[in-house]
């Protein structure tokens, strides 16, 4: 396997009306004033020309935009059409999960996993063929070379110990104080250990609104105060179920001889999230109810919420690949 070079970043192409006009404005090709709404209402809000356009404006807050100034960030009206999008977004994420206040009965669930549960993972680990880790490498390099920034919009809207463990957890994320231990330079690692584009979003293209969706829900939620109960449960209920899944990953991995680097990504994994599922469940959601109880609901539909856009990128990947197909939009470079 051969390593590929860093790529030169680009602006994505534009998927529908909503990501054009962003794509349009941000290239100055457009004026301020001519941001328009044009599609907003026919727009899946699952889809990929809304998810693509909200990725963009919310990609501002991270690492900007290639070749956009930076002033576009607090710009009036991009921040309107945000909100118009996120609107939509966030209905049909609450008009998808069951709701409720019992965040210990959600978090136990997290820890059943039924006995002939098939999911992306266990496909990965005794099924997959090289091709498909590749495009699930893909999948996950949209959150993972941002890993771990969208849950640190939270640590100023917490107190005391939940802010404490939260914090905790968030420096393993990002390497212990060791920049060559930060997970997205990890995942950057693992990228060009498997011979694809390492760049910063260098995929973006490839992925589609399903996968875009599960990152846009965290910045969401991260980027709202009124929504941080809903962080803590997305946070908690990833950290829950990463070391399983990582652990299948791996094992996988193993099978097919993959390169260190790719495996290293997942086993740092394992040990690590074991250990922040308990601060996180404890200390950082404890302690939140405790000073804040109202809060349960909202973290209970993060938890939710997180299930439900997993699950629904899990069907639309195992589904490609039993039928024969890529799960990708477009193919990947040689």
């Amino acid at each position: 396997m051969t390593t590929s070079p860093t790529a030169a970043p680009a602006l994505p192409a534009p998927r529908g009306p909503l990501s054009e006009s962003v794509l349009g404005t941000l290239r100055r090709e457009r004026p301020r004033a001519d941001l328009r709404f044009a599609g907003l209402a026919d727009a899946d809000p699952l889809g990929d020309d809304l998810q693509l356009a909200l990725h963009l404006c919310y990609e501002l807050h991270y690492q900007g935009l290639p070749g956009v100034s930076g002033d576009w960030e607090w710009d009036p009206e991009l921040l309107r059409l945000r909100g118009a999008l996120e609107a939509r977004f966030l209905a049909v994420l609450r008009e998808n999960v069951p709701g409720g206040d019992d965040v210990t009965g959600e978090l136990d669930a997290l820890l059943v996993e039924p006995l002939d549960a098939e999911g992306v993972s266990h496909f990965l680990r005794d099924h997959a063929d090289w091709p498909q880790v590749l495009e699930y490498f893909a999948h996950r390099s949209v959150y993972h070379h941002k890993e771990a920034d969208p849950h640190a919009w939270v640590i100023p809207r917490l107190r005391g110990r939940a802010k404490a463990a939260l914090v905790a957890v968030e420096f393993d994320e990002f390497g212990g104080g060791r920049a060559e231990f930060v997970h997205a330079r990890l995942y950057a690692d693992l990228l060009r250990a498997a011979g694809l584009p390492d760049g910063y979003l260098a995929l973006l293209d490839h992925v589609p609104g399903v996968m875009l969706a599960v990152v846009n829900m965290m910045s969401l939620f991260g980027l709202h105060r009124s929504l941080r109960g809903a962080l803590c449960g997305h946070f908690a209920a990833a950290e829950i179920t990463t070391a399983p899944s990582a652990t299948r990953l791996d094992q996988g991995l193993g099978r097919l001889g993959a390169p260190e680097a790719c495996r290293f990504f997942y086993t740092e994994h394992i040990e690590a999230d074991a250990v922040h599922e308990q601060v996180m469940r404890h200390d950082v959601l404890g302690d939140l109810l405790d000073r804040e109880p109202e809060l349960a609901a909202d973290v209970v539909f993060g938890i939710q919420a997180t299930e439900f856009l997993e699950g629904r990128f899990g069907e639309h990947v195992l589904g490609s690949w039993r039928a024969g197909r890529s799960s990708l939009r477009l193919p990947l470079p040689d």
